[in-house]
């Protein structure tokens, strides 16, 4: 049975949030660390030479957002591990596509970090309110070293909105949600475009995201932000806006609902965006091709009815198993054990998250609430918010 992520609350400024949240997470943070210095030694780089790389981002990130180089130094002082080492857990997409160019190629391709997003406006939900859920495909040993983190205003002069995010411990944000209603997901893509530029780590453009109170503000950090490489962004408000944007390192392309829904797995949908690049991520993800149309099918006959079960029982779905929308974990040929990590699905109107780890295997949800107290577990059916506990100010979410 896997265990639930652990619950972070930090607040204050960035250094000193990034420490409470290192010495909170330390072993975690040291666990991720030992996970992804392995697979880039198995590119023949050094541990020297790996945090020489991962520092070299340093002064990126410092220009996109000096609180973030401050909540990571933060973070590495907390957790006893060099400020590298946060940097390499923040940019490991950026640095272990480095390490594969610089050092050698992979073993495989397996273990992409796949994932499958769900978007349920309010015309189609049971309830009118906005569902926001994913699965998140990656290594199964990042089942350990998962946390839910609260953020007590998350700009470095506080008055950014409190945030909740899920996040592999050391991150700044993975998918989450913010008082002002805002929630983002992210779903690998691959293109022939990617690491032709240098850009601003991914995991840092999701944190950013999720520091503005304004829609139009979240959407202009995912748009504009020069990225290094592809990456699907699915960004929601719970007054009723869901986008999908199809994010090339210098391009965007949206992805607008049908019937109510959107849908996206590891493939471009775009047709803009089909005939100005090419996909070269299908040889890894090919199953990416009828997860999406999976959850689709099961969910749009439910159209006006779907609620926070439906969008779990979809996301269960095990059909060609173990090339499914939900995946149990299986060692590949490089010895890497893959799976659906964790299924998280959030109500932003409500400030709720619930997080399943190993969903193949385990269907014990924890509940995380932006406001009131710490995780809680909810084994049974998605229900409505206990008037007993707080919950975010809906004039902030409206």
């Amino acid at each position: 049975m896997a265990s639930p992520p652990l619950f972070i609350e930090v607040s204050g400024p960035p250094r000193s949030r990034g420490q409470s949240y290192g010495e909170a997470a330390r072993d975690r943070i040291r666990l991720g660390v030992e996970h992804y210095a392995a697979q880039i030694g198995r590119h023949g780089l050094s541990n020297g030479v790996r945090r020489e790389l991962c520092e070299g981002f340093l002064p990126t990130i410092r220009a996109f957002d000096a609180g973030h180089a401050d909540e990571i130094e933060g973070i590495a002082a907390g957790a006893g591990v060099p400020v590298g080492d946060v940097v390499l857990l923040n940019a490991r997409t950026e640095v272990l596509q480095i390490a594969e160019r610089d050092g050698g190629p992979a073993p495989s391709v397996e273990g992409v970090d796949g994932c499958t997003g769900v978007i349920v406006l309010p015309e189609a939900s049971a309830d009118g309110r906005l569902i926001h859920a994913m699965n998140w495909d990656w290594k199964a040993d990042c089942a350990d070293t998962a946390v839910v983190l609260r953020i007590r205003g998350s700009d470095a002069d506080g008055s950014g909105p409190d945030i909740l995010t899920f996040a592999e411990a050391g991150q700044l944000a993975r998918a989450g949600l913010n008082a002002a209603g805002i929630a983002i997901t992210a779903n690998y893509l691959e293109s022939d475009r990617d690491y032709r530029q240098s850009g601003v780590p991914l995991a840092l453009l999701r944190r950013k995201v999720l520091q503005q109170h304004q829609l139009a503000a979240a959407l202009r950090v995912a748009y504009c932000t020069p990225k290094s490489a592809s990456n699907n962004i699915m960004i929601s408000q719970a007054g009723g806006i869901g986008l999908d944007l199809e994010c090339a390192p210098d391009e965007t392309f949206l992805v607008h609902a049908r019937d109510g829904l959107i849908v996206h797995a590891n493939h471009w949908q775009s047709p803009v965006a089909l005939t100005r690049l090419r996909d070269t991520g299908i040889a890894a993800t090919p199953d990416s091709l009828y997860r999406d149309l999976r959850v689709q099918g099961a969910l749009a006959p439910l159209r006006g009815a779907i609620d926070s079960d439906a969008v779990k029982a979809a996301l269960f779905d095990d059909y060609q198993s173990p090339d499914a929308v939900c995946r149990p974990p299986r060692r590949g040929a490089s010895g890497n054990l893959s799976a659906t990590v964790a299924m998280i699905v959030m109500i932003p109107a409500e400030g709720r998250m619930e997080v399943a780890m190993l969903p193949a295997l385990n269907r014990d949800f924890t509940e995380f609430m932006l406001s009131g107290g710490s995780a809680s577990p909810n084994n049974g059916p998605a229900h409505a918010p206990d008037p007993t506990r707080p919950s975010p100010d809906r004039r902030a979410l409206s």
